[in-house]
Order: C-alpha cells, then structure tokens, then sequence
C-alpha cells in the first residue's frame, strides 16, 4: 500500500502553480528590505527631511505590521475559502500597496501603502505551505517545503540588490511600479492555471462585471489624479476648481478627492448587491466574519504592540524603546482578550485542539529559535565585512552573504529529502548545529578572514544548517495538525520566526554592543594616539577590533540560540516519524 501512495501523481498544472507561488512569495519577502538603499530618497519624496531619519521608521514597521500582525487570519480564510482563492486576493493586495506607495506624497500614504504591501505578501507564505500539504502527499512534502521555505529566506536578503539594481537606473517610485506589475501578473497567471487544478472549489467560467470594471477604472483614474496632481490639470482655470479644498489644505477635502470617494463608495455597493460582481464582497466579509475577524484583530493588537516595541527600539542602548514598555503593555491586554475570546467563541480564529499535540506547538517554540538565530546571519554578516574589508562600500559587503545564501537552498532542499529516511526532529537538530558550529566559526574572525579562503568554511556550513531546519519544521506541523487549519498553523510558523527575528535582533546587537563598549574603554583617546598618520592608522584599527568583539559575541548568542532550537527540536519532535514510516503506519491502519 506504501507503493501505491508514493506513486500519487502530482499534475504538471499543479506543480507551475506551486512554482508560481513559490516565486510570488519570494518577491514578497524580498520587498521586507528592498527599502533598506532608497529609505532617504522616498523620505526625500514624501516631504521628510533627511536628517529625521527617525520619523522613517513606519516606512519599515508598517510593512512588517502589515506582514506579521494578519497573518494568522488570513491563514484561516485560506483554510476556510481555499488556497488559490487567498494567493489571488494576496497578490491583488500586495499590487494595491505597491500602485499606493507609488504614488505616495506624504507619511500617511506611503505607510498605508506598505501596510497593504505586508498584509497581501504575509498572506502568499501559508497559502503556499498549506498548498504544498493540498498538493503533495506526507511522503512527497519534504522537497517542495523546503524550496517555499527557502524562497521567502532569500528574498528577504535578495531585497537590497533587488532595490540598488533598479536605483541604478531609475528612481525608488520605480521599484513599487514593478512590484504592481508583477503583483498583476503572478495573480493573472496563478488565476489561469487554477481550472486545471484540484485546489480550487469553483473554477467555472464568469461573465465579465462591465459595470464593476468600469467603477473600479473610474476609481482608480480619479484617484491617481488626487495623488498625482498634474501641473497642467492645476494650472487650467475650470480643471484646476477640482482641486481647491473646500476646508483645510487636505487633497481629499476637494472635489476630485470627494469623487474618488463616492466612485469607491459605489463600487463597494456594486461589488455587495450585484448578482455576480468583479469582487465577492459579500462573499469575502462572510468569510472574515467566519474566520473570526474580532479574535484576529485581538491577536494583530497582540503582535503589533511586540513588533513596535522591538521595531522602534535603538539597540545601541536599549532592547526595546521607553515607548515599547507601553507597547508591550498593550500587548500583554490584548494577548490575555485574545485567549479569552478564545476559549468562548463558537468558531476561534484558532479551532480548539488545531495545536493542541506536542510537535504542533513544539513547532512554533523551535522556528522561534530559529529566527532569532537567523537573523544574526542575515544582519551581522554584512555587518562584520563592513567592519573589516569593506569600509566604504556596502554592496561588496553584503555579496559576502551570497555565498551564506546559496548554501542555503541546496540545504533546504537535502532537509526535504532527508525526513523522508530520518525523524524531523534529528533532521532539524543536525542542521542547527551546523548552523551553531557556523556560528563558533565566526567567533575566530579577524580583521583580513573574509579575504581568505578559510572563510568559506562557516558561512557554507552555516548556510546548509538552516537550510536542513526549514523543511523538517513545517513537516512536523503539518503531519500533526488536521487538514482544515494547515493555512492558520503554517501561519503561525511564521509568526513565531518573524519574531524571533524582531526578539533576536534587538537582544543580540544590545549584547554585541555592550561588548563593544567594554572594547571601546581600552581604547586611548584620540587625540593620544593619532599623532601621525601611521598612528592614526593603529587608532582606527583598535576601532575595528573593538568592532569585531561586538560581532563576536553576537555569533556567540546565535550559536547558543542555534543550540536551543536543536534541544527543543530533538525533545518536541520525538513522536514524528519519517515520512516513509509515517506513511505506512498510516495504509497499515495505526496512523
């Protein structure tokens, strides 16, 4: 019967879908630090002065709300309504937050157009793993959960070279301009190859909405107007009316911007009392309100007061910033209405018992771990080069990483293989101590290592570490929980490493730096020291050793982290079987 199992077929139709979300959610994680090069030129463009670097930082923390804070609900609705369903709406609203930011002219816009970007890129990561789990049986999983997890790694890093390949040539408005375009063009293709596959409920071919499309085009084109305001249009005695405020100096208090809204207000109503509209409005709320919306925002309240605590936060001083005391405050409230509502409502946005088995739950606890250690790779890598061989040029410093990356992936896809022979949880353990052991390697660094072939030997071993820890996680989690919540726990999966990721990274750099201060006291003063250029020379270099004993007791920190997700993995996932044995205890009756 074991035989028979693993000669399911996976469609040719189904595998370019799996594909094309693949590359969906790697664009969208790649869009988390694609701002990281062009922050001050669109601070530039939405009116922030350069030197308030500090009033950026929603540019950043939005997406990263946005990302984080829903997705757990939307990984119900993917449960609830489907998976392809919630890739196309995921992708459409990632389009809108790009096509958003693009045309952003102040703070508040270009924020809410990131939000809407985080919110439509969170939402493609469980869709995707949960259609892994629609699409492949337990014993083909291993592969096909290791390449969607290691996309959505690589993006995050790809990003920046992302960002600076499109600032060579062009400004950062054109960086969302392709983000819109692709957004469209994966939702149309994934859309497409939808008829022809099992996932999607009804595939039936529908009747074009003219009237939906033509308020949707009406919306948009006044809208565009509102954000754009052509000089020609303004300067034009009767056009120009369009755009005097009726009450303050809003753009939205004007007569274009009164009807933006009443074309909105009017698609709404179409899209909720047409018989068959461009967009199941109706559809959707029912789903919100099933997916329970109130527990969703409760948890989002939850989690967004962690991330801006941790986001907001200056590490050189503290882990968390004086305002994140009240965020993390409001966290706590909303945490405990959130398991209150919890336990009473009839349908919670997390079933009871969806995690209620060791190597379920056990999941969250490890890919936490594994954030926080991952993070530390991610950062302070390009951190260490800029410290020591790369001074004054950024990208060389972050290319360092690339050779980190492309061990990754070929470690994903080896961890994917491997559970099929092997238990998850040995699987996940081995690769974070490779991961921990890449780590001790970095500790040995010095000021010329990166320029030596030496170096290659920690960041590939790191690399393969916790590519062989991505697959193993998500494998545990799904063969534990039922088929109808794959989409909310693989969300949570997420959840728990985008925070270990925020935790970590501000725990870590307050210890690197707290060394690199003790460092710093050793240090004479300059005017003591740099009498002369080769002296000054021997001042900048006990900076930079100063420097890297900061980036020595971060990787001492990864590792120790490293160390605890291989603990928890080998003592949570001990019940979970390879997939091979799995599978046939299931056909033999004691699944």
């Amino acid at each position: 019967m074991s035989d028979l199992a693993g000669q399911v077929r996976v469609s040719r139709a189904s595998r370019v879908l799996l594909a094309m979300a693949s590359v969906a959610v790697a664009f969208a994680a790649a869009d988390t630090y694609v701002v990281v090069l062009a922050l001050p030129d669109m601070m530039t463009g939405v009116g922030v002065p350069i030197d308030q670097l500090q009033r950026a930082a929603p540019i950043v923390s939005g997406f990263l709300l946005g990302y984080v804070a829903m997705l757990p609900l939307i990984g119900r609705i993917a449960d609830l309504r489907g998976r392809v369903p919630v890739l196309v709406m995921a992708l459409v609203l990632f389009a809108l937050g790009s096509l958003i930011t693009t045309l952003a002219y102040d703070m508040p816009s270009i924020v809410a157009g990131r939000f809407l970007q985080g919110v439509g890129g969170g939402g493609l990561v469980p869709a995707t793993l949960a259609l892994v789990a629609d699409l492949y049986p337990v014993q083909r999983r291993g592969i096909p959960l290791g390449v969607v997890s290691a996309v959505q790694e690589i993006g995050s890093v790809l990003g920046p070279l992302f960002g600076a390949a499109v600032l060579a040539v062009s400004d950062w408005r054109a960086i969302f301009a392709i983000n819109l375009a692709v957004g469209l063009v994966l939702a149309a293709a994934i859309r497409a190859l939808a008829g022809s596959t099992s996932v999607v409920e009804d595939a039936r071919p529908r009747l074009p909405d003219l009237v939906g499309t033509l308020l949707l085009l009406a919306t948009l084109a006044a809208g565009a107007v509102v954000f754009l305001r052509p000089s020609g249009l303004m300067r034009d005695l009767t056009w120009g009316r369009l755009f005097i405020p009726f009450a303050g100096d809003g753009r939205w208090l004007t007569p274009i911007g009164a009807i933006t809204v009443a074309a909105l207000s009017l698609l709404l109503a179409w899209c909720w009392f047409a018989p068959r509209p461009l967009l199941d409005l109706r559809g959707w709320v029912r789903v919100l309100v099933d997916a329970d919306l109130v527990g969703a925002l409760l948890l989002a309240l939850a989690l967004g007061g962690v991330i801006l605590a941790f986001a907001t936060a200056d590490p050189k001083v503290e882990v968390f910033s004086p305002r994140g005391r009240w965020y993390l405050l409001g966290a706590v409230v909303a945490g405990a209405a959130f398991t209150w509502h919890v336990r009473r409502a009839a349908n919670p946005l997390v079933p009871r018992g969806a995690l209620r088995r060791t190597p379920a739950w056990g999941a969250l606890l490890v890919s936490f771990f594994v954030g926080a250690a991952l993070i530390a790779a991610l950062i302070d890598i390009p951190l260490f080069a800029r410290t020591t061989v790369y001074p004054d040029d950024q990208l060389p410093a972050a290319l360092v990483l690339v050779r980190f990356l492309v061990a990754l992936p070929v470690g994903a896809v080896a961890g994917g293989y491997l559970i099929r022979f092997l238990s998850p949880g040995v699987v996940t353990a081995i690769g974070m101590l490779m991961a921990a052991t890449g780590f001790v390697l970095m500790t040995r660094w010095g000021l010329t290592t990166l320029e030596e072939p030496v170096a290659n030997v920690a960041l590939v071993v790191g690399g393969l570490g916790f590519g062989l820890a991505l697959a193993p996680v998500n494998a545990a989690l799904l063969a534990f929980t039922d088929d109808d919540v794959h989409g909310v726990a693989t969300a949570f999966v997420v959840v728990s490493r985008m925070v270990g990721m925020l935790i970590g990274i501000s725990a870590l750099t307050t210890i690197g730096l707290r060394r690199y201060y003790a460092e710093q006291q050793a240090v004479p003063p300059v005017q003591e020291v740099c009498d002369g250029k080769s002296r000054c020379t021997e001042f900048s270099d006990l900076l930079r050793v100063a420097g890297i004993a900061q980036e020595h007791a971060v990787f001492w920190g990864a590792a120790g982290c490293a160390v605890v997700a291989a603990l928890l993995a080998l003592v949570l996932f001990r019940e979970v079987r390879p997939t091979r044995l799995a599978t046939r205890d299931l056909f033999a009756g004691n699944g």
